[in-house]
């Protein structure tokens, strides 16, 4: 299975993307297809046995759009200037067309060869020949509706192509009778109808472009952190070359004032590094010597060297950048709803429409009546603003989180946060900071404690945990060599074991000691020191116990105030830990937590979270992200809180690069404010095709409430932009 984002082009209202997306999914090889009417773009799954690239770009020409070629980095075509040129002539000329046809209604003065009734072929000629150009200006509109309802998938472009067609060639008939002697078919000619509807909807093309380029703005701000070009050294010499131009296994060259380039590892010097874009740490961090850097950081005050390690697609920043737009193409729940209504509501107005038409025809209310209330009713319920009100919103939050650290990889889980009800913690690196220190060492050995914390340390340089952190902290302060490690295994929730000099070594809690039936006699030296708030590591040779650490941490320093804002939200926190339980109802006292489950494997967590979920409770379970993936994974949150190189093998469904806490606070408020905009946004589309399609058909008429082809196109413009400035008010979100 191969994933590719694809930009397409051609797309203009929620029946589009609904359209090719029911479309794609029928193809035989796609497994699954999301198409982003906001962004663009279509994230498509296909198996690669059966489909390629080509394949898939033919059949989104065949369903009536064009591929643009792979949707790299946000690097979209820039047309804006054009796009506002081309606005300012056709105001000029719908400014003129409009002086012309409707000048002499209000009083204006006329050219007397324009005359509508003194001279009415010429006239007639003058709005055709205004019309024209506006014609050309929409045909990618008149060309796309059609080949859209030949593909059964009419969208907006279809009402307004058949909308504009019909008066312009109602018109044309008119003008021919009028050629002909008839001067009474001068009242008939609907071109500036035509004309300005085009005009309309185009301009509310510009400004949904200008606001779609807005919601951008997060990712663009990531994509140019990263610098074009870098200092490389080659046979001792340094070489100025480009970004892409650095492959794996380059020495980088940093000087202080410089950003890093790509994600390496130093192998010289020493520096401070800016690394909050990624961290949200304002202090610089000493980095040295084994030391790892991401693309982007600035370098301070230090000259280094690094070893290029991940580059291109593969960076921190691209991986940030892949997963935020990736985000962007999976659909929120509400979002389906919206979808789907979208998908009848063309077809059902083109009915109505036509039925609307006949009903005027049959009760002798005249033919240019009639068509003038078909072209108003089609053009009135263009679905714009039904299709821009759910993944605007979306599109604009997700930039809202990951500008402040906050990384949503489906659409789901941004409207899912704000129904929450549980929250689910780990201790360590969750609650704590993860920076763990030996704090006792109880040695029953005749070793050293060096020698004791030499063996285990040994062992714990090959584990992920974050307890390794701690005995690798002590080897390096006290230069403690490493020995050599056979048949290591890591047995999740226990502890690791390996061979050291043929001697069998096992390092973890007490759990290990009972699955290899060893006798614990230190119990109450267990206990003494978990009350402590250490964490508690045995360390055994032969079946025979060494000796125990006690590994303490740091409580975070917003941890407690956050656990209250939680409650104070009707929020159950708990707190469940792979700990002994005294440690962690030490922690849990500090920070008031009730509900604490101590004891438990990676495998018991993904139980209770089960268990809780069978209880109907709404679940987030936040984590480190590796250790608790399973549990995470399971949760219907998944938040990690997660250093910036962790991002690329993260399972959970958010990630929090800022590695704090409070992020979880302002996703659940980021979340609650978005619902509520699309709620919001839904009902004033909704409530304006009710409102209007009436109004198109003349049912108010009698009580002098009526509208024409232009004054519909001018509403439909206003209902989309009412919707895009509502859900632009998500960038104001005060977090």
């Amino acid at each position: 299975m191969k994933k590719i984002i694809l930009s397409i082009d051609g797309m203009t209202c929620s029946a589009c993307s609904n359209g090719l997306e029911k479309y794609l999914l029928k193809q035989d090889g796609i497994i699954n297809a999301s198409v982003n009417l906001v962004m663009s773009n279509a994230l498509i799954e296909y198996d690669e046995s059966k489909l390629n690239q080509k394949n898939i770009e033919e059949f989104v020409k065949k369903a009536g759009f064009k591929s643009l070629g792979l949707y790299t980095d946000i690097k979209t075509k820039n047309n804006a200037k054009n796009n506002k040129i081309l606005f300012i002539i056709f105001l000029i000329l719908a400014i003129v067309l409009m002086y012309v046809s409707m000048g002499h209604m209000v009083g204006l003065p006329t050219f007397e060869f324009l005359n509508m009734h003194t001279h009415p072929i010429s006239y007639a000629l003058a709005l055709l020949i205004l019309t024209i150009p506006f014609i050309i200006y929409g045909f990618d509109i008149i060309k796309s509706g059609f080949k859209n309802l030949i593909h059964k998938a009419p969208n907006m472009d279809t009402l307004v192509a058949i909308g504009v067609l019909s008066s312009l060639l109602y018109s044309i008939y008119n003008m021919y009778m009028l050629i002909r002697g008839d001067s009474s078919y001068v009242e008939h000619l609907y071109f500036e109808s035509a004309a300005i509807v085009i005009f309309f909807i185009k301009l509310g093309r510009y400004i949904d472009g200008v606001s779609k380029d807005k919601t951008k703005e997060a990712i663009q701000k990531l994509v140019q952190i990263t610098p074009k070009d870098a200092t490389i050294k080659v046979e001792g010499k340094e070489k100025r070359v480009t970004i892409d131009e650095i492959n794996k296994g380059d020495i980088v060259i940093s000087k202080p004032g410089e950003r890093i380039s790509v994600d390496g590892e130093i192998i010289v010097g020493k520096t401070h590094l800016d690394e909050s874009f990624i961290t949200g740490e304002s202090k610089p961090i000493v980095r040295t010597i084994g030391d790892k850097v991401i693309a982007g950081s600035i370098n301070y005050d230090g000259y280094i060297e690094y070893k290029a390690e991940r580059i291109g697609r593969d960076s921190t920043i691209s991986e940030i950048v892949k997963l935020v737009i990736e985000a962007t193409n999976t659909k929120a729940p509400i979002a389906k709803i919206a979808d789907k209504v979208s998908g009848y509501f063309v077809p059902v107005v083109i009915i109505i429409a036509f039925i609307t038409f006949l009903v005027y025809l049959t009760l002798g209310l005249g033919f240019a009546s009639a068509i003038n209330t078909f072209v108003t009713i089609l053009v009135v319920a263009c679905p714009c603003s039904l299709g821009l009100a759910t993944p605007l919103a979306i599109v604009i939050s997700e930039g809202v989180c990951a500008t402040n650290g906050i990384l949503v990889k489906k659409s789901e889980t941004l409207e899912n946060a704000s129904k929450i009800n549980t929250i689910v913690f780990d201790k360590t690196g969750t609650l704590t900071y993860g920076t763990l220190k030996i704090a006792e060492i109880l040695n029953y050995s005749n070793l050293s404690n060096d020698e004791l914390i030499q063996l285990a340390g040994s062992l714990e340089e090959k584990s992920t945990h974050p307890i390794s952190k701690a005995f690798r902290e002590y080897l390096e302060t006290n230069k403690i060599n490493l020995l050599n490690v056979e048949k290591f295994e890591d047995i999740s929730g226990y502890g690791i074991t390996g061979i050291i000099d043929d001697n069998t070594i096992l390092v973890g809690n007490s759990k290990l000691l009972d699955r290899n039936n060893i006798e614990n006699n230190y119990k109450e030296q267990e206990s003494m020191l978990a009350e402590k708030g250490n964490s508690i590591i045995y360390i055994v040779k032969n079946s025979e116990i060494l000796g125990i650490i006690g590994v303490n941490d740091i409580i975070r320093e917003n941890a407690k105030e956050i656990i209250s804002t939680l409650k104070h939200s009707n929020i159950d926190v708990i707190m469940l830990t792979g700990d002994n339980e005294k440690t962690a109802k030490s922690i849990a006292n500090i920070l008031e937590i009730k509900n604490v489950i101590a004891n438990v494997t990676p495998s018991e967590k993904t139980k209770i979270i089960k268990e809780l979920k069978e209880e109907g409770k709404i679940v987030m379970m936040c984590g480190d992200g590796i250790n608790d993936s399973p549990a995470l994974a399971l949760s219907d949150i998944g938040v990690s809180v997660n250093s910036g190189t962790d991002i690329a093998r993260d399972s959970s469904d958010v990630i929090l690069t800022k590695n704090d806490l409070s992020s979880i606070i302002n996703l659940i408020n980021i979340s609650k404010e978005t619902i509520k905009n699309i709620k919001q946004n839904l009902f004033w589309a909704f409530f304006y095709n009710t409102l209007m399609i009436p109004i198109a058909m003349g049912v108010l008429s009698p009580f002098g409430i009526a509208i024409n082809p232009m004054i519909a196109s001018l509403a439909m413009v206003l209902s989309s932009f009412t919707v895009i400035l509502n859900a632009l008010r998500l960038k104001r979100i005060k977090l």
